[in-house]
């Protein structure tokens, strides 16, 4: 069982992730690669986002198979729980008309992300499913660099072809993304207490020589 203080961590992040999800969505200035691909198979078939989001991840955690990945708690709990979160987000927030409340909404979900990422993987629990595909691939001799652009262009390739929202907002979060993640981690990941030190010195050792 997870120590209670990562699940946290990891369950909040993940909320964060998906409540990030519906704010790029009502921004309606383009989303991430992956979110353009979410909404254009949501637009295709009628489907709710959220669905869309948790069916997606579960066809790419099929994909881990071949690859020999394996998911953890963190990976699961990304399949159930961002969809629920992007889809109670899109419920709730209203679609902003004035340009500068767009841009806020923008703004407010790419550092959302940035937290919500921050959080969940800095649990240590598990990656997301997207994720452990890059990682997967990694392992079969792509460098991580060229793993990760050939599944984002190919996702964002798709997405658009489905109708799917590009535009300054997906350029935005390519950018900031990556960055504000690095922060979030250095600042969010969960560290474990140090265990107190034993008396006698770092290597326990009493005054008279003896280990303890």
């Amino acid at each position: 069982m997870p120590e209670p203080r990562r699940l946290v961590r990891l369950l909040v992040g993940l909320a964060l992730f998906g409540v990030s999800l519906g704010l790029l969505v009502r921004a309606e200035l383009g989303l991430p690669s992956w979110d353009v691909l979410h909404q254009g198979l949501a637009d295709r078939t009628g489907a709710p986002l959220g669905l869309i989001v948790t069916l997606t991840a579960g066809l790419v955690l099929l994909a881990w198979v071949p690859l020999r990945e394996r998911p953890g708690v963190g990976t699961v709990c990304n399949v159930l729980l961002v969809g629920l979160a992007a889809e109670a987000a899109l419920e709730l927030l209203p679609g902003p008309e004035q340009l500068a409340l767009r841009w806020a909404f923008l703004l407010l979900g790419v550092v959302t992300a940035a937290v919500g990422t921050g959080l969940y993987v800095g649990a240590g629990l598990g990656a997301g499913p997207r994720d452990g595909l890059m990682t997967g691939l990694a392992g079969r001799g792509l460098s991580i660099r060229r793993a990760r652009a050939v599944i984002e262009l190919s996702v964002l390739a798709l997405g658009w072809l489905l109708g799917g929202t590009v535009g300054v907002g997906t350029v935005l979060y390519a950018l900031a993304i990556g960055p504000l993640v690095q922060i979030a981690l250095a600042r969010l990941s969960f560290r474990p207490a140090a265990p107190p030190a034993r008396p006698g010195g770092p290597l326990g050792v009493t005054g008279a020589g003896e280990p303890r």
